[in-house]
């Protein structure tokens, strides 16, 4: 028989399909046709992105201590709730206040349900196939940035001046019904199925009742998570420029037309489809340290390629590199923080690791809108990516080694 550990895990995958793929990384195929229809500039729609990235980074920390002692299941399914009635009513936006609320909101929900599902393998994969169980997870942000490019430029099309709302209609009907569909199927623990870990026995960490207290407790002492979080700031700063401002770049600084622009940012989509699965087999088998290096290693490259090689060619070479590392970190770092406080702590470690990221995030957008704004090109903002980007590489190799 199939061990149940992989219903949760293609599970998870529906979740972050709808929680990351819809509810955050979307954004940067509706931007260029909703900045149009507000009349922002790119500093407002980099404080609206950046708003998404508060939204994410307090209910992260929070979601992440409540999974913990509520169950990941209950507050998985409340947060793509939360997540499909924001995107409806982001649609009916008419202002940059009503906008950043909106995505504020969306945030909140996103952070309370990624951060939670990602750690969920810790629960049901032993260390040794950790990374390969959160890999299949994380997989599900590649194939929703594969809809978003795919679809949504069409709807927006179809729609006219009004097309950016409809298409945030459709995300949110869409995550809305699907969250039922992902309550029936995840489940906290083997234990609730009369089952073991995946791939054999572990020795649980953390005492017999975990509850806030003991949870922050237990999570802010361990040393190793501190050393995470940091790396993890520099990915959060980085990916997110790179992400945010891709299609706005090729529409604005390059000449091409939206839907020419959003079939490159679908294959991007597509490449990242497996790039979990395939960086968290590599921390398995090299450990998280020399696996980060190598992923923030060609994220950096990506990012210099997309500045420079300004041609189509350099376009979808960069798109592919970046979507084969795309979601690389936050893979390793959902294992690694398993692997340093054990599985009944994983989503309060991760969800304190993502404090950092979260900063970092906040961060990018509003970076990357100013030096646009500032100098009339976003090259200027992919080169700083690249940077934080080697930072975070050099960063890595103070993380644990492979046991």
């Amino acid at each position: 028989m199939v061990h149940y550990a992989w219903v949760v895990a293609f599970t998870g995958t529906l979740v972050t399909i709808l929680a990351h793929g819809f509810g955050r990384m979307s954004y940067s195929v509706i931007l260029p046709s909703m900045r149009e229809g507000l009349s922002l500039s790119y500093t407002q729609v980099g404080l609206i992105g950046t708003g998404n990235f508060i939204g994410y980074l307090c209910m992260a920390i929070v979601g992440g201590f409540l999974a913990a002692r509520f169950g990941i299941r209950r507050v998985v399914f409340v947060s793509l709730l939360v997540i499909g009635i924001s995107l409806l009513l982001t649609g009916l936006t008419n202002s940059f206040l009503f906008a950043f609320l909106m995505r504020l909101i969306t945030g909140a929900g996103n952070g309370s349900s990624y951060v939670p599902i990602m750690a969920l393998p810790a629960a049901w994969f032993v260390m040794r196939k950790r990374g390969l169980g959160t890999g299949i997870v994380s997989g599900g942000i590649g194939v929703g940035l594969f809809f978003a490019g795919i679809i949504l430029p069409p709807v927006i099309a179809k729609y006219g001046a009004d097309g950016w709302r409809y298409a945030w209609y459709y995300m949110g009907l869409c995550v809305f019904v699907l969250s039922f569909v992902c309550y029936g199927f995840l489940r906290n623990s083997p234990a609730e199925m009369g089952l073991s870990m995946y791939g054999g026995v572990e020795e649980a960490k953390g005492g017999p009742k975990v509850t806030l207290f003991s949870a922050w407790r237990d999570v802010v002492r361990e040393p190793e998570i501190w050393k995470l979080g940091c790396v993890y700031f520099m990915y959060g700063f980085s990916y997110i420029i790179y992400l945010t401002f891709f299609v706005a770049y090729l529409c604005k600084d390059c000449g091409l037309s939206p839907a020419h622009a959003g079939g490159i940012f679908a294959i991007l989509g597509l490449f990242s489809m497996f790039c979990g699965v395939i960086w968290g087999s590599i921390s398995d088998v090299l450990g998280r340290r020399y696996g980060s290096l190598l992923a923030y290693l060609t994220l950096a490259l990506s990012y210099v390629l997309f500045a420079y090689w300004r041609q189509e060619t350099g376009f979808y070479v960069s798109a592919v590199i970046f979507g084969i590392a795309a979601f690389s970190i936050p893979t390793i770092m959902a294992a690694a923080s398993g692997d340093a406080v054990g599985a009944r702590l994983a989503p309060a470690g991760l969800g304190f690791c993502t404090l950092f990221f979260g900063v970092g995030q906040a961060l990018g957008p509003v970076a990357g809108g100013w030096i646009k704004d500032s100098t009339g090109t976003f090259s200027h903002a992919f080169i700083l990516a690249a940077i934080v980007s080697l930072i975070g590489a050099g960063g890595s190799l103070v993380l644990r080694k492979k046991a």
